[in-house]
């Protein structure tokens, strides 16, 4: 194999695929991507067995061909080097990296160690906005858990009714949810109810690939494999086999009290508040009357902090006590002017959403600490 490639194109690819590979896995190739030239480009493949990557960019390939190459050291060399071409050659002891005056050598793997993996085939693959999947996986990730035994919540629900599409995250504490309504138009629109678990992995690379997509992508259910394919990149992962809880039960429908705020002003008093809370619970207090709310911290280690809000409420005094990070994580990725909260008690479940969202239906649940 020997092509030349420039730097920032090469460079773009690899660094998507930091977050792919296992750099402590027991299984050394899967610290390797595989690069393949051939025609006027060179494609890319990594993998951790659950979740891979596959993309291209362009290059003048001289001798097609394929190898398998450290991905975090060829991405820390290609970061290093001057933003000129850079010529890739293999030999018989490795694969050569040279830009202007610089030359190195790594050593590859062998190519059939490589994991194979399933290709999309196109069939049964639906259309996705990719802005508003990127607003939905921004809206959940957060609540996902890597520490929970049943594995089947370390990921998020990916739901597909009709012309609706659903995310849902939970870590037993706190339960994010947000849906989108495709147009009714769209093609692929089908009644029949799709649900797939996806792994918190597949969640947060998606994320990442849709920072760089606006227009449409593709999502194709395999039979153990789903493909989300983002321009010329595309996203391979396994599905998670299980359960995951009916969270239509979590979300309260009868609570009662309803208190308005703004965002900006309620984010700055938590992040003031919460400098004096507890390090290890994090709580803060909400004591909620008419047209006010006073939110407080206590800890007999460091002290207490309180600052009171002007806040559209009406309803019978409550308090409730809330971890702030959590409030904090719903507060940091809503960017309407106002929030809601509404509660029951000062022990059930408090829901909280944006006010005047148009876009998507947020919900997420919290659950209250002991005061």
């Amino acid at each position: 194999m020997e092509l030349v490639v420039r730097k920032n194109d090469l460079l773009r690819e690899l660094q998507l695929y930091q977050g792919i590979v296992e750099r402590k896995n027991t299984i050394p190739i899967l610290a390797n991507v595989l690069m393949e030239a051939r025609g006027d480009e060179v494609r890319f493949l990594a993998t951790d067995l659950e979740v891979a990557l596959r993309s291209r960019c362009a290059a003048s390939v001289a001798k097609p061909g394929a190898l398998t190459v450290p991905a975090k050291k060829l991405y820390d060399i290609v970061k290093a080097l001057p933003d000129t071409d850079v010529r890739i050659h293999e030999d018989k002891n490795g694969v050569k990296v040279a830009a202007d005056r610089f030359d190195a050598r790594i050593q590859t793997l062998p190519l059939e160690d490589f994991p194979t993996l399933p290709d999309a085939t196109g069939q049964g693959s639906i259309t996705l906005s990719g802005h508003l999947l990127r607003e939905m996986v921004e809206k959940i990730q957060f609540a996902m858990t890597s520490e929970d035994t049943r594995y089947y919540l370390n990921g998020a629900l990916f739901v597909l009714r009709g012309a609706e599409i659903t995310l849902v995250a939970t870590d037993g504490h706190r339960l994010a949810h947000v849906s989108v309504s495709r147009p009714a138009d769209t093609p692929e629109t089908t009644v029949e109810e799709r649900r797939v678990i996806l792994p918190k992995k597949t969640v947060w690379e998606l994320g990442r690939l849709l920072a760089e997509a606006d227009g449409e992508i593709r999502y194709e259910r395999g039979e153990n494999h789903l493909f989300f394919s983002v321009g010329d990149r595309v996203l391979v992962s396994r599905m998670i086999e299980g359960q995951f809880p009916a969270f239509e039960r979590v979300i309260p429908r009868n609570n009662d009290k309803r208190v308005e705020f703004e965002r900006e002003r309620i984010t700055s008093a938590i992040r003031r508040v919460s400098l004096l809370s507890n390090e290890r619970s994090r709580a803060i207090k909400f004591e909620i009357e008419k047209e006010k709310v006073q939110i407080s911290s206590n800890s007999a280690e460091i002290g207490e902090a309180r600052e009171e809000l002007a806040a559209d409420y009406q309803g019978a005094p409550l308090q409730i006590c809330f971890n702030a990070q959590y409030v904090q994580d719903f507060l940091n990725v809503v960017k309407t002017d106002t929030v809601a909260m509404e509660l029951k008690d000062e022990v059930s479940q408090a829901v909280m959403r944006p006010v005047g969202a148009l876009d998507y239906d947020y919900t997420y649940v919290l659950m209250p600490m002991r005061i």
